[in-house]
């Protein structure tokens, strides 16, 4: 069982996502186990005060290394894991994509770090944390989202977790492609009708079908993706049938 922990100022923050759906679901099938900790309750004045000006002047507070020292230092000894990836969630991280879910998927424990204010003391970066991940280009108010959506990520690959375990093996970006279309009945909707070829029971031509939209969804919404995958021979052909319909 994967052990997750958060720590965050806002603990409440996480009730509603970790008890809901498929995380919801993760937890009770005992694939993982979710604590959120606020880590004022480290810090070690009587104020439980986490911030503090920086050094040099500058606007913003910084966020203390002893509380977040301490809560880290109490969580790795209480998951008795030799395997912890304490990850901080921060601008300037490594932007987060769905090979990094995969291999945090394969870890023992998780500890992510949520922080608030102007940014977090320096030594917190370089003797705390193993992994600091940025979910994109912006800048958000703190951590805490940013955590629930690498959280969310890596729980839906656990084994057992999704109902089919091919699902997740299909999504955008597991195989190098952006998904290919999927339709649902009727067949025809006002006017607007499945591909024929999906109706037909032939799944080694629906296997074909989803595997050129694939490429071709690809090529149209995120062409730089086709530079970091290896093509097959198919698929080469397919995308060069696909490149020449609009010429």
């Amino acid at each position: 069982m994967m052990k997750i922990d958060v720590l965050t100022l806002f603990p409440e923050m996480f009730s509603g996502v970790l008890g809901s759906s498929i995380l919801h679901k993760a937890a009770e099938k005992s694939a993982v186990q979710y604590n959120v900790v606020n880590f004022r309750d480290y810090a070690d004045n009587k104020h439980q005060t986490v911030d503090d000006y920086p050094y040099g002047g500058g606007a913003g507070m910084v966020l203390k290394p002893q509380p977040l020292f301490d809560a880290v230092a109490a969580l790795k000894e209480q998951a008795e894991s030799d395997r912890t990836r304490v990850i901080l969630l921060c601008p300037q991280g490594k932007t987060y994509d769905q090979k990094t879910a995969e291999e945090l998927a394969q870890e023992e424990h998780l500890i992510f770090v949520c922080g608030h204010y102007e940014g977090y003391d320096e030594r917190i970066r370089e003797h705390v944390v193993t992994d600091e991940i940025s979910i994109g280009d912006y800048v958000l108010t703190g951590g805490e989202l940013g955590a629930m959506v690498v959280i969310d990520s890596v729980v839906r690959l656990l084994p057992e977790v999704l109902g089919n375990q091919e699902s997740h093996m299909k999504d955008s970006f597991s195989t190098g492609l952006l998904e290919h279309p999927h339709y649902t009945r009727p067949s025809d909707f006002r006017g607007m009708k499945v591909p024929e070829v999906l109706l037909q029971g032939n799944h080694k031509l629906i296997e074909e079908w989803r595997n050129k939209e694939a490429l071709r969804r690809t090529f149209l919404r995120r062409p730089d993706l086709l530079e970091k995958i290896e093509l097959t021979k198919d698929q080469e052909n397919w995308l060069n049938e696909i490149k020449k319909e609009y010429e």
